[in-house]
C-alpha cells in the first residue's frame, strides 16, 4: 500500500501545520508542494527576472513555460529530503526562509497555473516519495492530481473570516474587524480563482474526508487526522 496522506484544502485552511505535525506523530515525512512552486518563484525572479515580462504585464506574467522549467533543471530546483522533511532548494541553497517573502508572494500563483511547471512539479512530488516510508503531503491537487491513488485524502476547509483571521495571527497583526474582513474579501477571490482554474481546479477528491477546522483547535485537528492515519495504516 502507498504510504501517503494527501492533505488538500484552500489557502489558510491550516494545511502545512496539520501535515507538518501529523507527519511528526507518526514518524513521517512532510512535503509542502507549495515550497517547490515558491522555490520555482524565487528562481524565476532571480535569474529570469525583467527580461521575463511582457511589456505591461504585471511581475512574472512574461515568462515562458520553457524558461522556468529549464531553469529549474540547470540551476537546479529541487526538494531535498533532510531527515523528516523536504527542503526547497535552488543551486543547492536552502530557500525555506527567502520563498516566505512578500515578493515571491506576489508571483507564485502566476507561476503555479502554468500547465508544464505544475506537470514538472508533480514529477518532482512523486519521485520525492519514492524512497519509501510514509510521507505526508499537502496543497491544493494532492488527491486529485498528484496521488490520487493515495489511501487517505483529506480536504481541509474553514470559513473565509476564520482563516483570515488565522493569516492576521501568523503576520503578527492586530486582528481586528476592518483587517479580517479584507482578509476575508482576498481569501474568497484566491478561493473563486483556485476553483475555477482550468488546470487542477481546487476540489476535495471524490473519497476525501472532509474536515471542516472553524471551530476545531489546530490540536483537535491533527488529532482526527492520526486517528484516521493510525486506523488505515496499522503499525
Amino acid at each position: 500500500m502507498l504510504r501517503v496522506i494527501a492533505i488538500d484544502g484552500p489557502a489558510a485552511s491550516g494545511k502545512s501545520s496539520t501535515a507538518g505535525l501529523v507527519a511528526a506523530r507518526l514518524g513521517w515525512a512532510h512535503l509542502d508542494s507549495g515550497a517547490l512552486y515558491r522555490a520555482l518563484t524565487l528562481a524565476a525572479l532571480d535569474n529570469i527576472g525583467e527580461g521575463g515580462r511582457g511589456k505591461g504585464e504585471g511581475e512574472g506574467e512574461g515568462w515562458s513555460a520553457q524558461h522556468i522549467v529549464d531553469l529549474a533543471e540547470r540551476l537546479p530546483v529541487r526538494l531535498v529530503r533532510v531527515g523528516d522533511v523536504f527542503r526547497p532548494e535552488v543551486a543547492g541553497v536552502d530557500v525555506e526562509q527567502a520563498i516566505r517573502s512578500e515578493r515571491v508572494t506576489r508571483s507564485v500563483s502566476v507561476v503555479a497555473a502554468i500547465p508544464e511547471v505544475r506537470i514538472w512539479v508533480n514529477a518532482q512530488q512523486r519521485t520525492a516519495v519514492e524512497g519509501g516510508g510514509g510521507v505526508v503531503v499537502d496543497g491544493r491537487d494532492i488527491g486529485t492530481v498528484v496521488f490520487p491513488e493515495a489511501p487517505l485524502k483529506i480536504f481541509l476547509t474553514a470559513t473565509p473570516d476564520e482563516r483570515a483571521r488565522r493569516r492576521l495571527s501568523q503576520r503578527g497583526q492586530a486582528v481586528d474587524g476592518e483587517l479580517v474582513r479584507r482578509e476575508s474579501q482576498a481569501l474568497a477571490a484566491r478561493d473563486a480563482a483556485d476553483s475555477t482554474r482550468r488546470i487542477a481546479p481546487l476540489k476535495p477528491a471524490t473519497d476525501a474526508v472532509l474536515l471542516d477546522t472553524t471551530a476545531l483547535t489546530l490540536e483537535a485537528q491533527v488529532t482526527r487526522v492520526v486517528e484516521l492515519a493510525r486506523a488505515l495504516f496499522p503499525g
